[in-house]
């Protein structure tokens, strides 16, 4: 029993996901300064909501771009050197922002931030792979992404005391330190699993104890053209092409519509922020967990994995009500409540990579994915600006987000009735 429930194995796969956890947090405290400080920034320097979100968009469509290489960057370099690389770009790129001044600067300083961040979700999710075996995987996934909530607490109750204490461009430097310290960690501690000092044998065979038949597959050259072959590909892709622009909008909006609607200062919108990424990260570790329940009740990965997800889809659809409500904690709780089934679902969605794929592909798998929800949600940031610009209107907005999740889960269901994985051993042997 020991061996079926992981109890009694070694726990050092969870200090590497504590590491995960980390890098996703300070992540997400470097990309949200930018959100926290839009309101005031906005008024200083005379942008309109077009100006925000051509901003906004280079953000996404560099995070578009570095996700078509960052994936293969991580599957060639591996896990711990790719990572590396990433964290020093992305830090440098978000200090620069202290440095901009026109609307052109701040589009340049966010083009190699999303160049930069790019490589933190196919990096996570493919040491997730090879770290724990696939009925750990939804949990420790939805436990790293919790840090992508966690940074979006930090940012909106650090930036505006940094900022009120030394200046607004101050704000974008106190993520540095953060960076540096983690990279310092990472590069002492982490190496693969199988050459990890710390790592018994026991553990590493708890570890490796669904990777039957993989082997074949561990040194398989991945191609795009052979990953886009596949259903399965396709399905991963969907899901994050029309779930993804619903996160970039709550990430990066929802401070201007809490100011647009209710007044909210740079001071005043600490709490409900706090209190919407309090709630998604519940919803990450819940989403993660939910499915782990149902696989260990008998469920199959299949009916737990999707199961998990329609009970997230449903949970997105009451935020289409926000721009009825005139309280706002009634708001607040409507956004929280959606962004909390957005992380459970994207643990599972996340997930779905290294169910269908071994480890060998799930960097590429992945980042061929978050080019299609980051070139998605670029394109919406853009319409978005343009849509607030001529009517001032969020209810559309709201509207169309309720909805995504079960559309993206029907098109899913349709692609793979079964989470039948990808032999890419046999694969390679067609040619081309």
């Amino acid at each position: 029993m020991a061996h079926e429930s992981g109890a009694g194995v070694g726990r050092y796969r969870w200090r590497i996901c504590a590491l995960l956890f980390w890098a996703t947090t300070v992540n997400y405290i470097d990309r949200m300064v930018l959100g926290v400080l839009a309101p005031s920034l906005g008024h200083a320097l005379g942008w309109t909501q077009e100006d925000y979100g051509y901003i906004v968009a280079a953000f996404q469509g560099a995070y578009a771009i570095g996700l078509l290489f960052s994936g293969r960057l991580i599957d060639k370099l591996g896990t711990r050197i790719g990572y590396a690389i990433s964290i020093v770009v992305w830090s440098v790129a978000a200090m620069s922002h202290a440095l901009a001044r026109t609307v052109l600067e701040f589009v340049a300083a966010r083009f190699v931030l999303g160049l930069g961040e790019s490589a933190n979700f196919p990096a996570a999710v493919k040491t997730v792979a090879e770290w724990f075996p696939r009925r750990e995987r939804a949990f420790a996934t939805g436990l790293f992404n919790a840090g992508s909530n966690l940074g979006a607490i930090v940012a909106p109750l650090a930036v505006p005391v940094v900022a009120a204490l030394w200046g607004l461009r101050s704000a974008f430097l106190f993520p540095g330190a953060l960076d540096l310290a983690w990279l310092i960690v990472w590069l002492i501690v982490y190496h693969p699993p199988q050459e990890h000092p710390r790592v018994s044998a026991r553990e590493l065979a708890y570890i490796r104890s669904d990777d039957a038949g993989k082997a074949a597959q561990a040194s398989v050259r991945v191609r795009w053209r052979k990953l886009l072959r596949h259903r399965q590909t396709w399905a991963f892709v969907a899901g994050k092409f029309l779930t993804d622009p619903v996160w970039w909008f709550l990430l990066f909006w929802l401070p201007k519509y809490l100011h647009h609607r209710f007044g909210l200062d740079l001071m005043a919108l600490g709490p409900p922020l706090v209190v919407v990424y309090v709630m998604a990260d519940g919803g990450s570790v819940a989403g993660g967990w939910l499915a782990g329940w149902m696989m260990r009740r008998g469920w199959s990965p299949n009916a737990a994995r999707k199961g998990a997800m329609l009970v997230c889809a449903l949970a997105v659809t009451p935020v289409v009500l926000t721009p009825l409500v005139h309280h706002l904690w009634a708001a607040v709780g409507l956004i929280g409540l959606a962004a909390a089934a957005h992380q459970g679902w994207s643990a599972n969605l996340f997930t779905t990579a290294s169910d269908l794929y071994p480890s060998a592909a799930v960097g590429s798998v992945v980042g061929l994915g978050g080019f299609a929800g980051a070139l998605s949600g670029a394109f919406v940031a853009t319409a978005v600006g343009f849509l607030l610009q001529t009517t001032g209107s969020y209810a559309l907005l709201f509207t169309l987000a309720g909805g995504m999740y079960l559309t993206a889960l029907a098109i899913i269901q349709l692609l793979v009735p079964r989470l039948t994985p990808v032999d890419l051993a046999a694969d390679s042997a067609v040619p081309g």
